[in-house]
């Protein structure tokens, strides 16, 4: 299996709207209007495409701050359920890192405590848990951990 990462595009957003539907039932999915709003706001979306399947993946994240003092903000990860566990994710946040570390920037996320797949992946990757947010995903009112990875300074 190939998997192609490209920029979101327009096109993509109804795929991810759905896939958003399918990923996080129970709580308040993104809008086609969301990610449009997100992808107008400059910040950095990719999608993961297989063959003959289209888009089965996306993630986008913001740099926040200023010229020498980013941070950068993980917004998103999703990645269609029957293509879960064949290293898509990985490759999406891999993604996303290598944008945040051209800025050197620290990278922050907000994970369902009881996502561990997820938090697996994080650790991996340099995050460790730093703050925990009751009743942050709604409607379910399920909690979240803050997660953090320093800025890379050097290759």
């Amino acid at each position: 299996m190939t998997v192609r990462l490209e920029p979101l595009r327009d096109e993509d957003l109804p795929r991810c709207a759905e896939l958003e539907k399918a990923l996080f039932p129970g709580e308040d999915p993104w809008s086609v209007r969301a990610f449009q709003f997100e992808l107008e706001n400059g910040n950095h979306y990719v999608g993961a495409h297989v063959e003959p399947d289209g888009l089965v993946g996306y993630a986008g994240i913001a740099m926040l701050g200023s010229p020498g003092h980013y941070e950068g903000e993980i917004h998103t990860i999703g990645v269609d359920p029957g293509h879960q566990g064949k290293g898509i994710g990985k490759a999406l946040l891999r993604d996303l890192l290598d944008h945040a570390d051209k800025a050197h920037a620290p990278v922050f996320l907000e994970v369902r405590t009881d996502n561990v797949p997820a938090i697996r992946l994080y650790e991996t990757h340099g995050f460790e848990q730093i703050g925990l947010r009751r009743r942050y995903y709604q409607p379910s009112g399920a909690d979240a951990y803050t997660m953090a990875r320093p800025g890379r300074t050097s290759e």
